[in-house]
């Protein structure tokens, strides 16, 4: 979860004076006028806390905090409050509690403009007019209070004293100019709500889902299977005869887990049902290294279907032993289609085979057809024990199934009377109650009319070729008494579709909301379906599935759209859905993806699904994943300017009226333990006031045989004459960046380089440069508050050792920094006019010299982490990182590391949060919040070199050369995986 939210980059606060500040702070409080959905601070769906939440109490059903966030509000809000007494805890407390538990609401980023991970948020929740109002007239100046708690004290100090006073330009600061989405409307709204946390529906009942993309460039996938061995590693068949093992980062091994290209039957004509066609690995894969495989093949010019045991290679766990095949069955096809084509193994340790009817159109063999002879094995749900084979028979036939005693029937058969089953699957059960447990569905391809989904049963005659769906087919045999056949769960007609594959009832940890819910497809049409059962009457619901709006899949690495041939499902080992789909349905076209499929509604309480992939052993290169869908969270939204109507008025002439305004009193702000007084640590600290008004100014100077000269300290306080009346609140001192006087200070302070930072200059030239002047000159306009000026003198720029923009090219010197430890200037400098119009326009300065940038000095001691004294100043250490932002953001950007005198990129494989956590420590901020991959912030220039990849820290390094990784410019990947972070 976010700790803090920034209004606007710091680059900008620091170098914008207050009367300029406001307006872009308008600018950027400006929401996007259209739709919106839950989401939380960290870019992703709310949650059901596992606990209730003892302190925002309204979000323990559904929101973005889970107890320790909850803990963490808490803790803050009574900080605040103890600037307060009784008086003004009463008044007050219901304002500083309902404005922190915001970051608990459903709808925080919206409230905070954080639904775009790539754009600045705000600092406070965006509030309603008339809740504003009250709370500017009861409790305005705990605003700054609230600021400093979000770590924002020093820039936003000069702009809260100066619209405290002012209920507009407060008001405009605060308030949220959509009305159904700002605080507290949003708790009230009954349209929003009304399903909140519930599965999105369009208006015509079609659940909007979202998509991943998983892996691209696969030549019809038709399979994709798991372990179950701890390595989350999931292997994906190809129809040509490929299988792939991929890892749980997504990366793909590049020798094949099997390579049958030799041996399959297929070609590359669109719609060719032959091929590789499916694979399984034996449920006790860790011990029994075996794999099962089904795929077509031609022996003397005829057709076959072939079903092959495989080992795992002595050498290698991510090969199958090619010379180990052996044949477990062959079955003779009299077509080139309806091959069938799945193999499972069921919770009772049985492989269950499903064959076609030979092909063909109505199955035309023999007197009933294939699929009602049980003397064949064509249009059958075969079971066998592969369990036990290494010295005997390839298979033998389980006591209990259903025909073994029947005579001229095959003992393997497990059920008949099926057409062409494409893709079942095998029900894990509720995770809670095991509900469904071992319950098999598969998909049944119709004839002319008619698709089905099936419900498989031991013994069970589904019908075909007497029954298609719900109808007679042949109505001979359909009337026929002794059919005797079992109804599907669910048929739809050839209107939606022609090709039915088969689906996976959702089990997983993710995404609660889809638990229980049969999710299918159609080849043909590529409607994505869904059934849920109704346990009451058991009957099953239907629901078309459809791609949310983009607005509802407007987060991190989501996408909206597929291509249109849904060949087949999968679920991984934690029980996460997918489906494996192409634009061109050729066993040779490289059009294949495979899609994770994503609620967007509502997600798992954070923690409760994580996982710890077991460590694999990779011989060979990993070929990293690149996704081609565009996310939808980068697209540009196309947007209308909003309609300004002009009117033409006769001027008329109000009469003034006093108005008055009761006057909150002065929160009491605790006084801070004084740190110490050593020449590295001074600074400014709040001191009484006294019955007059005094300005001191204290400076700080260095020994005459010292070389360089620190920045003067600035140390002003003021009062106001004390007053008697009971207010609410404690009496209280302020300094006078924050306090409330008719005076206005103008102060002449050193100029800061391009970070907001003082710049370093020869000891002769310092005096010419930095002469403060104390100017206390009464203000005609704000008789309440401080005003305080600033007048910079240009310098040269100084050189930057941590860049949150591109720089210019890339410079292989090494950087120098200051030879002192600089402090912060008390206030922040203006913008360049320029920079300053195309800021209120909206635009991004796009040239280096322009850009917002920000010095935040690593936290430790000295000079500061990652750097060394060299030669003429303070050089970088190896192993120092930077955060570069075309946006110019300070707290996110692509990572680049500093060795061998030059910066580098680091790849994003197997670069974790943990990762991203060193390299924001190294900046001083406290953790990471986001890793971003494939270049999501930003991709380097071609000049740039890739040092490291394969980066996997523990969290605990100081620096990213002491994780594990590969060696200094050794990689595998391209500019294009370049990572990136965003920090907090």
């Amino acid at each position: 979860m976010i700790q803090t939210c920034n209004l606007v980059p710091r680059c900008i606060l620091q170098h914008t004076s207050p009367h300029h500040l406001l307006p872009i702070l308008l600018l950027l409080l400006r929401t996007w006028w259209g739709s919106c959905h839950p989401q939380c601070l960290d870019y992703k769906p709310p949650f059901e806390p596992r606990q209730p939440l003892a302190f925002c109490k309204e979000y323990s059903k559904f929101g973005c905090c889970d107890v320790e966030k909850d803990e963490e509000i808490s803790g803050r809000f009574y900080n605040i409050m103890e600037n307060f007494d009784h008086s003004g805890y009463a008044a007050c407390g219901k304002y500083v509690r309902s404005i922190l538990c915001q970051e608990c609401s459903p709808y925080a980023a919206h409230l905070y403009d954080a639904e775009d991970a790539n754009t600045p948020m705000r600092a406070l929740p965006g509030l309603c007019g008339d809740y504003c109002s009250d709370y500017w007239r009861q409790c305005r100046y705990t605003l700054s209070l609230l600021l400093e708690d979000v770590g924002n004290s020093q820039q936003f100090a000069n702009l809260t004293a100066t619209i405290e006073e002012d209920h507009r330009r407060f008001c405009e600061f605060l308030v949220l100019k959509d009305k159904e989405y700002c605080y507290p409307s949003v708790l009230t709204n009954a349209e929003l709500n009304a399903n909140l946390g519930l599965l999105n529906e369009d208006p015509e009942g079609c659940l909007e889902l979202c998509l991943q993309e998983v892996a691209n460039g696969l030549r019809n996938p038709v399979a994709m299977i798991h372990a179950d061995d701890g390595t989350h590693r999931f292997f994906v068949a190809e129809q040509l005869g490929y299988v792939w093992v991929y890892l749980a980062n997504g990366s793909r091994i590049d020798r094949p887990f099997l390579n049958l290209t030799k041996a399959v039957l297929t070609s590359p004509w669109t719609g060719d049902e032959r091929g590789f066609l499916c694979i399984a690995l034996h449920p006790r894969f860790t011990t029994v290294r075996k794999a099962y495989v089904y795929y077509s093949v031609s022996v003397k010019k005829e057709e076959r279907i072939r079903i092959s045991e495989f080992t795992v290679s002595a050498h290698d766990d991510n090969q199958l032993d090619h010379f180990s095949e052996r044949t477990i069955l062959e079955v003779v096809e009299p077509a080139s289609n309806h091959n069938g084509g799945q193999l499972l193994f069921g919770h009772d340790g049985y492989l269950y085979i499903f064959i076609g009817d030979g092909g063909r159109a109505g199955d035309p063999f023999g007197k009933f057809g294939n699929s009602q002879n049980k003397s064949t094995l064509l249009g059958k749900v075969l079971r066998v024990d592969v369990d036990f084979n290494d010295n005997s028979a390839p298979y033998s036939i389980p006591s209990d199934n259903p025909f073994l005693g029947e005579k001229e029937a095959r003992p393997e058969v497990y059920a008949y009377g099926v057409r062409n089953m494409w893709r079942c699957s095998i029900d894990r059960g509720d995770p809670v109650t095991t509900e469904g447990r071992g319950r098999m569905l598969c998909g049944d391809v119709g004839q002319n009319k008619y698709e089905e989904v099936d419900l498989i049963v031991k013994g069970g005659n589904y019908g075909w070729r007497a029954k298609e769906g719900f109808s007679c087919y042949d109505r001979k045999l359909c009337q026929n008494s002794s059919l005797d056949d079992v109804l599907p769960i669910f048929a739809y007609p050839h209107k939606l579709g022609k090709s039915v594959t088969g689906g996976y009832i959702y089990r997983g940890c993710q995404m609660p909301n889809l638990n229980g819910l049969y999710i299918f497809g159609d080849f043909m049409s590529g409607r994505l379906m869904s059934l849920r059962e109704n346990v009451t009457t058991g009957e099953w619901q239907y629901n078309e599935i459809c791609m949310g709006r983009d607005q509802t899949c407007r987060f991190p690495k989501l996408i909206n759209s597929y291509y249109k041939y849904i060949i087949s499902f999968a679920e991984d080992e934690a029980g996460e859905l997918y489906f494996l789909a192409t634009g061109v349905p050729s066993a040779t076209a490289r059009g294949g993806v495979i899609y994770k499929i994503v609620d967007p509604s509502r997600r798992a309480p954070p923690g409760k699904c994580s996982i710890k992939p077991s460590p694999v052993k990779i011989k060979g290169k990993l070929i990293h994943f690149h996704p081609k869908e565009e996310y939808v969270i980068n697209k540009k939204p196309t947007t209308t300017a909003v309609p300004t109507t002009t009117t033409t008025t006769k001027p008329t002439t109000k009469k003034k009226t006093r108005i008055i305004i009761k006057k909150p009193p002065m929160p009491t702000r605790k006084k801070p333990k004084p740190p110490p007084t050593t020449a590295a640590t001074r600074k400014t600290t709040r001191k009484t006031t006294l019955p007059t008004t005094t300005l001191a100014l204290k400076t700080t100077t260095k020994s005459a045989s010292t070389t360089t000269v620190k920045p003067r300290t600035v140390q002003m306080a003021a009062t106001t004459p004390a007053t008697t009346s009971s207010t609410g609140y404690r009496t209280t001192s302020m300094t006078a960046d924050s306090s409330r006087i008719a005076k206005t200070p103008t102060i002449t302070t050193p100029s800061t380089g391009r970070h907001g930072r003082p710049l370093q200059y020869p000891p002769s030239t310092t005096s010419q440069y930095f002469k403060p002047q104390l100017l206390t000159t009464p203000s005609t306009k704000l008789l309440k508050q401080p005003h305080m000026t600033l007048i910079s003198t240009p310098y040269p720029k100084a050189p930057d050792h941590r860049m949150t923009t591109a720089w210019p090219p890339y410079f292989s010197q090494t950087p120098l920094v200051p030879s002192y430890r600089p402090q912060r200037p008390l206030t922040n400098t203006t913008l360049l006019k320029t920079q300053e119009e195309k800021l209120w326009l909206g635009e991004k300065l796009e040239n280096a010299g322009e850009g917002n940038q920000v010095f935040k000095r690593p936290r430790g001691r000295g000079r500061g982490q990652g750097y060394k004294k060299a030669r003429g100043g303070w050089r970088l250490w190896v192993g120092s990182v930077r955060l570069v932002s075309a946006e110019g953001l300070p707290d996110r950007g692509r990572v680049e590391i500093f060795i061998r005198g030059q910066w580098g990129t680091v790849c994003d494989d197997l670069f974790t949060i943990k990762s991203g956590s060193v390299v924001c420590r190294q900046l001083g901020f406290s953790t990471a919040l986001a890793v971003m991959k494939r270049a999501v912030l930003g991709e380097a220039d071609d000049s740039v070199r890739i040092f490291l990849d394969d980066v996997e820290c523990e969290g605990g390094e100081r620096s990213l050369l002491e994780c594990k990784r590969s060696r200094v410019g050794k990689h595998n990947c391209s500019h294009a995986e370049d990572v990136g972070v965003i920090c907090g």
